[in-house]
């Protein structure tokens, strides 16, 4: 009894040390940017991540109890307006609100700090399941550096403030449960591992792949080295009764009936039948749908989609332009599981050689195989290896300081050791100075938008920018994190970068039909299957309602004199300086025929600042020059005559001044010099004459068409006139 005391207390002692190594970590980025006021707004620090917004939109919901419809019944209804989009149903939000209601502290510091402590769990589980193979000290340095990896650091860093402060702490806790449960062959684990899968489905609905890749593995591991063990087979049919297509009190009952049932000595001869019934209940209820359409979204990835039904339209897709669905090389790969390339190799050795020594360790192939999916599926799926390989590395560093002579040098062995494993990601954690997401001058700007604008009014924007205006400025968006398909990216990319004109009118239709379809949504959950309406996307349900079938003449139409909607609300076009690294990008989403996919020619847009004048010409980088005495702009091998050079300066009011010379109309390339940002834009026409080029950095708005409401270096918002 002493002796289980004795490693009980060892226990806990290691889960505080790697829980406060972790947090104290985490904590860097707040010594080293304390006091730094940009960062800072309610006296607190503001989140680093855009997605962060939207559970804290919905947290702020929950907490204010604001509703506009008074008679609504629904729970999401109570708390927020009509078609907002406000998350007020999921975990992340619910979760929140509940820290940030029985906290003394302030919603922001919640929302910032909650990152630190809910990610830092994870030493938990890593230390759990290295009890179980009774070697705690590869416990607490797999803890020690799985807490602080690179990307697992980079995604529940202090501000950080996203799903992934839990997403891999509740599956090392279902690992852990499952391992326990194949090892002591006690009950209880088959409650713990239904109920690590359901609070791991209610946190993050995506979950579905990895659950069921564990029940694979399980069902491989029992057939291969434990067949007759008929625990086993409990296991696998509370497994499946856990993840059915089914609402999360449902399933909660059904584990709950299905625990008792399997307790039972008398239903030990029905097991199989029991896990037949599984079977067939996941299926049908649809618990294979999802994880085929995880696997189309970030591992067979199209760069057009196209519509199934109606007329057919082909769009760009966002999954190509974002960085972390993106491939990567081996040796961020390799950096961002483990610190170092050689780090990652010695943890995948290790991690083989465990396996090899502790059979149940092959259960935790699904999170390896996770993690490896970074090399075709992005770099945000590393974070799933990051524990098991430090499983690897630690169990050899133990091994190898079980070798030494005496104990004091077995000690000293590991120390060093686990020091050279953590320093490269200690030395990342120092070096890793992001940004908020929004400055303080930023927010600002959006306080002063929330005290004009209406609950029911929309800011237009681009997706990366929609939940942190949600939250800041209490409006309506288009896009957002969760909402930038191709479909609805196209018409913000083409009020964004067509003339000034035709955007306008593309902003009053998007809108008002994203509405109409809102109301045309709800009417359809009352109707029978076969009476429900097609909700198409908004531009074609626009190119339909203008009497055209080819998008193209519906988008021609555009530049003359059409009748549009009844105005139902107003519409702020926001416009922050940061979009103009991404202006490209943007242009792809509408620069499409969407009748057949083919995109079009690729405007001219350089930004350049790091620039040097030689005196005769100005090197902007990337083979671009000016030559000062022939006024030709040199692109490669091309030499192109300047149509006009404009530069722009903000006095001591921070009121703009454009100057503007016209140099030769026969040619379609710009040079602006905006002189405050110290940048340079080399573009052409098309790009010039953008609604983004016009408005933010030339502050040349059509009087008949947008007021300016906001204008300073940093974001720019308008108020649609029409």
């Amino acid at each position: 009894m002493s002796e289980l005391s004795k490693e009980t207390k060892t226990t806990l002692l290691y889960i505080i040390v790697a829980f406060t190594f972790s947090v104290l970590m985490r904590l860097i980025w707040v010594y080293q940017f304390n006091g730094y006021e940009p960062f800072i707004f309610n006296g607190q620090f503001m989140i680093n991540t855009n997605d962060g917004y939207f559970w804290a939109e919905g947290a702020r919901d929950i907490l204010s109890g604001t509703t506009t419809n008074p008679d609504a019944k629904e729970f999401f209804d109570r708390f927020h307006q009509l078609h907002d989009l406000s998350p007020v149903a999921t975990a992340g939000a619910q979760l929140t609100a509940f820290f940030a209601y029985i906290l003394p502290f302030s919603f922001e510091s919640v929302i910032f700090y909650l990152p630190v402590f809910l990610s830092s769990l994870v030493v938990v589980p890593i230390i759990l399941i290295s009890k179980s193979l009774k070697n705690l000290e590869m416990g607490l340095i797999a803890a020690l550096l799985a807490s602080i990896a690179w990307s697992y650091y980079n995604r529940t860093m202090a501000g950080y403030f996203d799903t992934d402060m839990l997403n891999i702490v509740l599956p090392m806790f279902l690992l852990w449960s499952i391992i326990w449960a194949i090892r002591t062959k006690q009950d209880i684990y088959l409650l713990f591992t239904a109920f690590d899968i359901l609070v791991y489905r209610w946190w993050y609905p995506q979950s579905y792949s990895l659950e069921f890749s564990f029940f694979g593995l399980i069902l491989f591991y029992t057939l291969i080295f434990d067949r007759d063990n008929k625990y086993n087979y409990k296991l696998l049919a509370m497994m499946l009764f856990a993840m059915m297509g089914l609402p999360e009190y449902v399933r909660f009952f059904i584990v709950l009936i299905a625990y008792v049932t399997l307790k039972k000595e008398s239903m030990q001869e029905y097991i199989y039948h029991i896990l037949g019934l599984g079977f067939v209940l996941f299926f049908v209820t649809g618990g294979f749908s999802p994880i085929w359409g995880q696997l189309k979204n970030y591992v067979f990835k199209d760069t057009i989609a196209v519509g199934e039904e109606g007329l057919k339209l082909h769009f760009f897709t966002v999954m190509q332009t974002i960085r972390e669905a993106g491939h990567i090389p081996f040796e961020t790969f390799a950096n961002r599981i483990s610190g170092s390339p050689i780090t990652f190799v010695i943890s995948l050795g290790g991690y083989a050689y465990l396996s090899y020594r502790y059979k149940v360790m092959l259960l935790a192939l699904p999170m390896v195989g996770l993690g490896f999916l970074a090399s075709v599926g992005g770099l945000r799926f590393t974070i799933y290896a990051v524990p098991i390989l430090a499983f690897g590395v630690a169990f050899l560093i133990t091994e190898l300081s079980s070798l030494m002579p005496t104990a004091k040098l077995k000690i000293l062995s590991m120390v060093v050791l686990t020091l050279a494993i953590l320093y490269p990601n200690f030395k990342h954690i120092e070096a890793y100075k992001v940004p908020t997401v929004f400055s303080a001058n930023e927010v600002k700007t959006l306080e002063k938008l929330k005290k004009i604008a209406h609950r029911e009014d929309y800011a237009i924007a681009w997706w990366d920018y929609g939940y942190p205006i949600r939250y800041y400025a209490d409006v309506k968006t288009l896009a957002d994190g969760g909402k930038h398909s191709g479909a609805v990216n196209f018409p913000l990319s083409y009020i964004l970068t067509k003339p000034q004109n035709v955007a306008a009118k593309m902003a009053r239709l998007d809108v008002e039909q994203t509405e109409k379809d809102f109301v045309l949504a709800q009417a359809n959950t009352k109707l029978s299957k076969d009476k429900k309406v097609k909700i198409f996307s908004t531009i074609e349900q626009l190119t339909t309602n203008y009497g055209f079938t080819n998008t193209n003449d519906f988008l021609h139409s555009l530049q003359g004199n059409i009748i549009l909607p009844k105005k139902t609300r107003d519409i702020y076009i926001y416009l922050p300086f940061k979009m103009i690294n991404i202006l490209p990008t943007v242009d792809l989403f509408s620069n499409i025929n969407l009748m057949n996919g083919k995109q079009g020619p690729k405007p001219f847009f350089f930004v350049s600042r790091n620039f040097k004048d030689t005196g005769d010409r100005i090197n902007f980088g990337h083979g671009i020059y000016l030559d000062k005495k022939t006024g030709k702009v040199i692109i490669g091998n091309q030499q192109v005559s300047l149509k006009r050079f404009t530069k722009t300066v903000y006095d001591k009011n921070m009121k703009l001044h454009v100057d503007e010379k016209l140099l030769n109309n026969t040619t379609s390339i710009n040079i602006i010099y905006m002189s405050n940002y110290n940048t340079f834009l080399i573009l052409d026409d098309t790009m010039y004459d953008s609604l983004y080029i016009q408005l933010m950095v030339l502050e040349k708005a059509d009087p008949k068409l947008f007021e300016a409401v906001e204008l300073n270096p940093n974001v720019k918002i308008y108020k649609l006139k029409i």
